[in-house]
């Protein structure tokens, strides 16, 4: 079936966690110069794996709830990578990053738990992949290693994250929150925080320390005026913010929006999502 298909660009490889692809993946040999996206979901590692490595003009890998040992072994040049597991441990997935390098353009790593091994994690994006513009991680730590990489990623376009729980002296997170907003790069247009807690506990801290020129502000909810008033008075002194996409939409007081809807468009927090 596969070797009938004529310049085959996508395929999707749904496993269900058995044994053998009985030759699938062996006949993409013949689809190596055309296919350009793969998705790999629910598999374990099996030999025929290994094919995947010859195909070059391979751009997307999307790889969902999959072995380790899969993981590790796949190594192509590609320009999207999404991880979406239940734990994502570095170490089986940095092979990709140095192979993928300065290709690299749009990251995600959703893990259900903290990464495992998160500083190789960072220091490899952080040497091997600097012209990254969509980038979206989940349970990272809020750390100087996490800011480092993203002051790195100069091109930076599109950021969404959320941290892991750790315990952070509140004046140290202040800190933490201030170096970040400085640190995030004119390019940055579209921000999700909506995973976030320490954003949004210190959104005055953060706005008024913003440069970026923000388009697009997703977080969880606006609850007290003095998150009100930062985002307006990031308005006022930036004059790009165009729409704040709140997960929590519905909750919204009237006053709140009364107060805003002259500065910004407030909108559902899915109407503006983007995602890898």
């Amino acid at each position: 079936m596969i070797e009938s298909q004529e310049q085959l660009k996508k395929i999707s490889l749904f496993d269900d966690f058995s044994t053998k692809f009985n030759g699938f993946i062996s006949a993409l040999e013949c689809q190596k110069n055309s296919l350009q996206e793969v998705i790999i979901d629910q598999c374990i590692y099996d030999t025929e794996v290994e094919v995947l490595k010859s195909c070059r003009n391979l751009e997307i890998l999307r790889i969902k709830f999959c072995t380790k040992k899969l993981m590790k072994s796949l190594e192509n040049k590609i320009s999207t990578l999404e991880i979406t597991n239940f734990e994502i441990d570095a170490s089986t997935i940095v092979q990709i990053f140095e192979k993928a390098g300065t290709l690299l353009q749009r990251l995600k790593l959703e893990s259900a738990n903290e990464i495992l091994n998160e500083n190789f994690l960072l220091e490899t994006l952080k040497f091997n992949c600097p012209n990254i513009k969509y980038l979206n991680i989940s349970k990272i730590k809020f750390s100087t290693q996490f800011l480092e990489l993203v002051d790195n990623l100069q091109k930076l376009q599109f950021l969404s994250f959320s941290y892991s729980v750790e315990d952070i002296p509140e004046e140290e997170l202040k800190i933490r929150v201030m170096q970040f907003a400085e640190i995030l790069p004119l390019t940055l247009q579209y921000l999700d925080v909506q995973g976030d807690t320490y954003i949004v506990k210190y959104m005055d801290i953060f706005l008024n320390h913003c440069n970026a020129s923000l388009k697009n502000l997703l977080i969880n909810n606006i609850y007290n005026e003095k998150i009100t008033k930062a985002i307006i008075d990031y308005c006022i002194r930036n004059k790009t913010l165009k729409y704040v996409g709140v997960f929590k939409y519905s909750s919204l007081s009237y006053n709140i929006r009364k107060q805003m809807e002259r500065h910004v468009k407030l909108v559902s927090y899915q109407s503006i999502f983007v995602d890898c």
